[in-house]
């Protein structure tokens, strides 16, 4: 980890969550602004419509464990929201969720993507914000990624914790980013199911219509240009969007190497991706 997300350590830990409270929980780069900003438009979009123009997304969906000088703390932000539900989201894996949230029983949304387009995004992101290491050249990322010595840790003890956690705890919508991008109003379907939401067809199609990639990157509301901590000059944080884009950057030896730690690493979890090939 870093300083950015450990200094606030105790007031995470100790975050009150609230039984409404909406967690949206994601390893970084796997769809975590996209995710947020459906859960925004389904929750706010007809009754708050000025939120959309006049609040970034980054604090209408406040980052839990973030903690940057002279800046609010994210767990600041989350106790300040005014709206029901909260929504809060975090790239913690499973054992580190505050308690309260699973003592208050709250609804979380997961979010998973395949290893890696989600090693190749992460890349591209460490490249141009200042909150994590320079990543150095892609050959030592992915085996710095293949070996779990990851801000926010090992891909794969996330996205299998969270897959286990969900038996266990019935309030978990695991949802995988391929499945989004293959049929996004397929997706806001079952979010509004498990939510309990009624939204109208015509209101889903707007959605849907607002959260495609290309709309969200031109968004300036919703693509995080307005966070200094990035350099859109290096790389723009919503980059490609794509599944499969892996292929561009993976040589066919750091592939064979790839798929076989993959295969010893996930051969004990029933949580299968279909776009690993």
């Amino acid at each position: 980890m870093v300083h950015y997300f450990t200094d606030n350590w105790e007031k995470i830990q100790n975050f009150k969550a609230r039984p409404d409270d909406i967690l949206i929980a994601t390893y970084p780069k796997a769809g975590t602004t996209w995710v947020s900003y459906i859960l925004d438009l389904l929750y706010f979009s007809q009754t708050q419509p000025d939120r959309q123009t006049s609040t970034p997304l980054n604090d209408r969906v406040p980052f839990l464990e973030i903690t940057i000088p002279n800046q609010s703390s994210g767990t600041d932000q989350a106790d300040s929201l005014d709206t029901c539900p909260r929504l809060i989201k975090t790239h913690l894996p499973v054992q580190l969720i505050p308690k309260s949230f699973w003592e208050q029983k709250c609804r979380v949304v997961y979010v998973a993507r395949n290893a890696k387009d989600n090693a190749v995004s992460y890349f591209h992101f460490d490249r141009m914000t200042c909150v994590q290491p320079e990543p150095g050249d892609w050959n030592s990322y992915l085996q710095r990624f293949i070996d779990g010595k990851m801000v926010f840790g090992s891909w794969y003890d996330h996205v299998t914790g969270w897959w286990e956690k969900k038996h266990s705890h019935p309030k978990i919508q695991y949802m995988f980013f391929e499945d989004m991008v293959e049929d996004t109003g397929r997706e806001i379907n079952k979010l509004c199911s498990f939510l309990g939401l009624t939204s109208t067809t015509k209101e889903k199609d707007q959605i849907n219509n607002l959260v495609q990639f290309d709309n969200m990157k031109k968004n300036e509301m919703a693509n995080y240009s307005t966070v200094k901590a990035m350099d859109f000059k290096i790389s723009p944080f919503m980059r490609k969007g794509k599944v499969g884009d892996w292929r561009n950057h993976f040589t066919v030896a750091q592939n064979e190497q790839f798929d076989e730690d993959y295969k010893k690493k996930m051969k004990n979890t029933t949580l299968q991706f279909r776009t690993l090939v």
